[in-house]
């Protein structure tokens, strides 16, 4: 009979405030911050710090590398590593829709101000442009050499006035690591002029408000300041997108050198992003430095060209001797306005770790929002996990920024209670499995296993190691330093601190079965053993006895020839099992110390053991990326399994079995059978190395911390498991993996191209719609010759054929059978999609548009299959002569169905202008100011003048 286990499915995870691969933003309201948490998106409540929802999508496993806020204040774009984009709903926290089209991570991302259209670019050097509400992609813009970094669009004059025309108007800057900045014109769907001074990457650009200035930041100290001409801008192409060759060669007009400004910082630039009053610039740095630039305005401006233009007309009479006017004059003339006079360095913020982005209130709008709260707030999140809230005071109006003597930058709020700042790199379960603690450096964090809620936090040393203690009160910890660190939970304190290795790393604790002591082996060659004891607290220095807690009492030591790795006392408490740095494992009598066994074969050093709980087995994990069963009846090697692709990190036996569980630093847990030597299982979703396992008593869950900051548990549940059914999916895996990777790259003869990306949904969705075709042919093809045979023979009346059962069910004729197939295909896959069919299907196809075009169904979607058709299959189509009386089949019914809907779109339209024009009159309270009324009176009167006439 074939062996079944039971499947392990990820449960939670917890730990991860803010993972350095994103950025992270304010929500529209400015009260939460959308935070990137590897593959998931976590909303904090920024003041109480605490998590409000958790976006995530089951089918996705890539890391998160850029989030978009939309205009309208409830939608947010999330892009992923393996190029996809996730549209997210605040309100219900919810994804809307999937979007395909990149080949590369995802580094860019921006809405446009309608909402309506999404760019992105990603390391493929691509820029696609997404309709958001048609659920597609637009097109592919090529001309980057390297990885886009960064993206903002340039609306046209006056803003988009509807999201109708949208995705037609306005021009696109994006900027790459090939050090060149391109602007787009959407129309034309092409490239109208390049900036070529930089020298180095450029890291990114912001575009103010009012689409009037440009900057750009590199890996110098200099931001490059460039102003955009909006009227040259619509100048480049005509009302049709076309290119107009007598403006081609003045196209880079349109953007133009300002300037320079210094910056504060040497170091490379991250983001840069304008207020949204316009007022102010941020500049974030790689140095932890953010600097906030001010815009000043057009009167300041001409002050200060004025203050200049007396100062050099100073200089230049007590230089040249200079008195005459027209001299004067012409010194004005030559005197321009640069990036400098208008950017002035306003405050700058120093952060306590490396910053990742940087994002302002978006609530922020106006000025007058500003002036009451008396500053604009910054959103900072860093790579150690944190985020911070800071206030940057600004002048009030009316006053200059020496005028108002402005206090320096704050730390308003901040989330980091619920995170550590490193890597965790030690795991331990207390006894009722419902505690986890995670030490790191600095720093150990007591978890609720089930909720995964932080209960208690206690400062440490530089953790390597920890156990929970009989009764699980208390936790000891071993440290970089060769400290044995003891901590009351209940009390959150430290109670006792105890050098057990002399200066030494502490690398392994286990305690001993009997709950009566512990054993410690570190970098001084020293295995040594304590004892758990029972001490007395006073209170100062009275003798009143408060009560009685645990201690430490060190008892024997076991020298070794080299430093100790990993120590494991058997369950049944006989033998002792210690790893040392020379490869080999030492096996010792527990109770008299004498020397047993000494296992060897493995190639690197053994970094961690477990025994198993009937004392006959031992595994052992090494750097060697091998796993080794080994016999302690005579120390035989049962198997040497490689187990991972990196490192082995940790081994770790399930209670009362022979399965054990394996991590290394390929990212990977993987569950084998110790008996069989099988691997059973293999957990994914950890985004750095796994350090530590810890494993339920009975393997009800198996936790893994990882370089990534995570804590994740994978819960057993009741599904089997069938070894071949594993292999085999897995296997599918792979293939999958490798057809998506040999699908044929679009060519890139083009500026501009389709786009889609091919993927198994889209070659799945397309497989559905041919199985629906071949269904619907063979459904009328039966009709069709029934309704033959009855017009043969009359008389005889033939039997209807049967019905397909899968028609039956639906309760769908065979042309709305096909339509349902291809409704059920997402927006965005289906172009992809209908590129799998084969031109016979096609022609099917076409069949069943003419009948959908007849019945006017979904007009919509039959427009766009039909005309993705025509598009893809131009030359086959014209050259069969069939399809011409299709063809003029479907014009004359499409065009009654397009007038038709046209009339009611039209109509409802019209219906929702008067609707709020009437809500518009009955809701708006005209005031009338009697004071300014009277005054305007009597301004009136006094102009008057009253002449008397006599006859």
């Amino acid at each position: 009979m074939v062996k079944s286990y039971l499947r392990y499915e990820a449960h939670s995870s917890f730990g991860v405030i803010s993972s350095p691969s994103s950025n992270a933003v304010f929500d529209h309201s400015g009260r939460y911050s959308i935070t990137p948490a590897l593959e998931k998106v976590i909303v904090w409540d920024i003041k109480k710090g605490t998590k409000i929802a958790q976006w995530d999508d089951s089918d996705n496993k890539a890391e998160i590398t850029r989030i978009a806020r939309s205009p309208n204040g409830k939608d947010y774009a999330v892009g992923y590593a393996d190029g996809s984009i996730r549209l997210f709903d605040l309100s219900s926290n919810t994804v809307n829709v999937v979007l395909n089209g990149h080949r590369g991570s995802l580094s860019a991302l921006v809405f446009d101000s309608t909402g309506t259209v999404l760019a992105s670019g990603a390391r493929d050097t691509d820029v696609i442009i997404w309709d958001v509400v048609g659920e597609a992609g637009l097109y592919r813009l090529r001309g980057h050499k390297d990885e886009i970094t960064d993206i903002a669009f340039v609306e046209p004059a006056g803003g988009s006035s509807t999201a109708l025309n949208a995705s037609t108007k306005g021009h696109v800057v994006t900027s790459s690591k090939d050090t060149l900045v391109k602007l787009w014109d959407l129309r034309a769907q092409h490239c109208v002029q390049t900036l070529v001074t930089h020298r180095s990457e450029v890291w990114a650009l912001a575009v103010s408000p009012d689409s009037r200035l440009l900057v750009t930041g590199t890996s110098d100290a200099e931001l490059r300041v460039w102003k955009i001409a909006a009227d040259k801008l619509d100048s480049v192409t005509d009302e049709h997108g076309e290119i107009i060759t007598k403006d081609a060669t003045k196209s880079w007009e349109a953007i133009s050198e300002y300037g320079v400004v210094r910056r504060a910082s040497n170091s490379r630039v991250m983001e840069l992003q304008f207020h949204p009053t316009g007022h102010y610039l941020a500049s974030l740095s790689t140095d932890r430095l953010a600097e906030i630039f001010r815009v000043r305005t057009q009167t300041e401006v001409k002050k200060k060209m004025a203050r200049r233009q007396k100062r050099d007309r100073e200089k230049l009479k007590k230089e040249m001797q200079i008195n005459d006017a027209d001299d004067a004059g012409d010194i004005e003339a030559v005197t321009e306005i640069t990036a400098a006079d208008e950017l002035e360095s306003f405050k700058t913020v120093r952060t306590s770790a490396k910053p990742v982005s940087l994002d302002f209130d978006p609530s922020e709008a106006d000025a007058a929002a500003v002036a009451r709260r008396g500053g604009v707030r910054i959103l900072v999140s860093q790579n150690n996990n944190a985020l911070h809230v800071w206030s940057v005071a600004v002048p009030p109006p009316g006053k200059t920024t020496k005028q108002a003597n402005l206090p320096e930058p704050s730390l308003v709020c901040s989330v980091e209670m619920v995170g550590h700042r490193t890597e965790p790199r030690a795991l331990a379960l207390s006894s009722d499995s419902e505690l986890v603690a995670s030490a790191a450096n600095k720093s150990l964090r007591i978890w609720n296993a089930v909720t995964g809620a932080c209960v208690r936090t206690l400062d440490c040393g530089t953790a390597i190691c920890a156990a929970f203690l009989p009764g699980d009160q208390f936790i000891v910890v071993g440290t970089k330093e060769g400290m044995l660190e003891l901590y009351d939970i209940p009390a959150a304190a430290q109670v006792e601190t105890f050098d057990a290795h002399d200066g030494a790393a502490c690398w392994a604790i286990d305690v001993h079965p009997d709950k009566k002591g512990l054993v410690t082996g570190g970098a001084d060659k020293c295995v040594k053993f304590w004892s758990f004891e029972l001490v007395r607290d006073q209170k100062g220095g009275d003798a009143v006895v408060s009560r009685r807690r645990m201690t430490l009492e060190h008892t024997k030591t076991l020298q070794m020839s080299d430093e100790v790795l990993a120590t494991r006392i058997s369950p049944d408490g006989r033998l002792l099992a210690v790893a040392l740095l020379d490869t080999t494992v030492k096996v010792f009598y527990a109770d008299t110390l004498k020397f047993f066994l000494s296992l060897y074969g493995h190639k690197l050093p053994v970094v961690s053991l477990d025994i198993a709980s009937d004392s006959t087995l031992l595994v052992t994990g090494s750097a060697d990326k091998s796993v080794k069963l080994w016999g302690l009846d005579f120390g035989d090697c049962h198997r040497s399994i490689l187990a991972h692709q990196e490192p082995v990190t940790a081994v770790r036996f399930v209670w009362g079995t022979h399965y054990f569980f394996s991590a290394g630093k390929d990212k990977l847990v993987h569950q084998w059978d110790g008996d069989n030597f099988q691997r059973i299982q293999k957990l994914e979703g950890c985004h750095g190395d796994v350090w530590a396992l810890a494993i339920a008593r009975h393997g009800n869950f198996v936790i893994a911390s990882s370089q990534d900051r995570a804590i994740r548990i994978w819960q057993k549940t009741d599904e089997p498991l069938f070894l071949e059914e594993e292999h085999e999916r897995e296997l599918e895996e792979m293939y999958e993996r490798g057809l998506e990777e040999t699908v044929e790259q679009p060519s890139a003869d083009s500026t501009a191209a389709a786009a889609g990306r091919a993927t198994m949904e889209t070659l799945k969705a397309g497989e559905r719609v041919m199985e629906a075709l071949d269904l619907a042919d063979e459904e009328r093809h039966k009709w069709q010759q029934y309704e033959e045979q009855k017009r043969r023979m009359p008389l005889l009346q033939p039997a209807p054929p049967e019905t397909n059962p899968i028609l039956l069910f639906e309760k769908l004729s065979p042309e709305a059978y096909v339509l349902h197939a291809v409704e059920r295909v997402r927006a965005a896959d289906l172009d992809d999609a209908l590129l799998v069919l084969t031109f016979d299907r096609v022609l099917s196809l076409m069949t069943y548009i003419d009948m959908w075009a007849q019945r006017e169904w979904n007009t919509a979607l039959t427009c766009r299959v039909l005309f993705f058709l025509l598009r893809t299959h131009q030359n086959q189509i014209v050259s069969t002569r069939t399809m011409r009386s299709r063809l003029d089949s479907i014009r004359q019914s499409l065009r009654s169905g397009i007038s038709t809907q046209r009339d009611q779109v039209g109509y409802n339209l019209a219906a929702l202008a008067s609707l709020k024009t009437e809500w518009e009159a009955g809701a708006t309270a005209e005031f009338f100011d009697d004071k300014a009324i009277q005054d305007i009176v009597d301004a009136q009167l006094k102009k008057r003048k009253f002449v008397g006439v006599k006859a």
